[in-house]
């Protein structure tokens, strides 16, 4: 499918590269997903195999969730994960998933508590479509209502983790504090703006030594201790 996003993006894509790190586009940024994304899949292979098994058995439908997402340049990608809802194609809902979303399956709510249903990821990494450390991909829909000046975030390649991430791991919450029918603008005109602020902030600094920083927290916010919220400057 052809998408008309790097028109759109072109005129302010300029501007931008030059305000973000040059280690965003680096080779030793590539090298880093590249080695980092095959050690996990590497290490997680068995446990992507028990996770499949348990999507399939826990109601019909595909084991992956794939949805067009916007990617570096405008371009837009396939995104996958492990399939966490019960598969209803004539029902598919809003574009946004919140506590208590009664289309989230019981083993999907487990998969999704601990991160687990966005390990397919990782080979959307190998292929160089995302980043370890990037802004998160969202839809079509939401970024063409951003304005031009946020919506320069898509000089960046989206990530499985970032600044942003870390600050709003807990979006599903924030979310179900807000009128269902005022979900989406609120996600739009307020949650997303402020995410996507928060990681154009670290791009301008990025470095090899704060994207494993990122990492790092990443891990220690997902284990059971569970580590607060990051605060003030992301790593440097």
């Amino acid at each position: 499918m052809t998408s008309l996003w790097p028109t759109v993006y072109s005129s302010h894509m300029s501007e931008t590269d030059n305000a973000v790190s040059s280690w965003n586009s680096s080779f030793g940024k590539r090298l880093l997903d590249i080695v980092g994304s095959s050690i996990v899949l590497a290490l997680v292979s068995p446990l992507m195999l028990l996770v499949a098994a348990a999507v399939k058995l826990g109601s019909p439908g595909p084991v992956l969730f794939r949805q067009e997402r916007v990617g570096q340049g405008g371009a837009e990608f396939e995104m996958l994960k492990f399939r966490t809802m019960y598969h209803r194609p004539s029902d598919s809902g809003p574009g946004l998933t919140r506590t208590g979303d009664d289309r989230v399956m019981p083993v999907g709510k487990f998969l999704r508590k601990w991160k687990i249903d966005e390990l397919p990821q990782f080979l959307n990494v190998l292929r160089g479509q995302m980043s370890l450390i990037g802004p998160r991909p969202d839809l079509p829909d939401f970024y063409a209502k951003l304005n031009p000046e946020r919506r320069q975030i898509l000089c960046l390649k989206p990530g499985i983790t970032g600044w942003a991430t870390l600050h709003f791991r807990d979006e599903e919450s924030v979310l179900a504090a807000v009128g269902h029918d005022e979900m989406l603008d609120f996600y739009v005109s307020d949650l997303l703006p402020r995410k996507l602020d928060l990681d154009l902030s670290y791009a301008r600094g990025a470095t090899l030594k704060s994207d494993i920083g990122i990492l790092l927290q990443t891990f220690a916010a997902i284990l059971p201790t569970g580590a607060k919220p990051p605060k003030g400057n992301h790593p440097a």
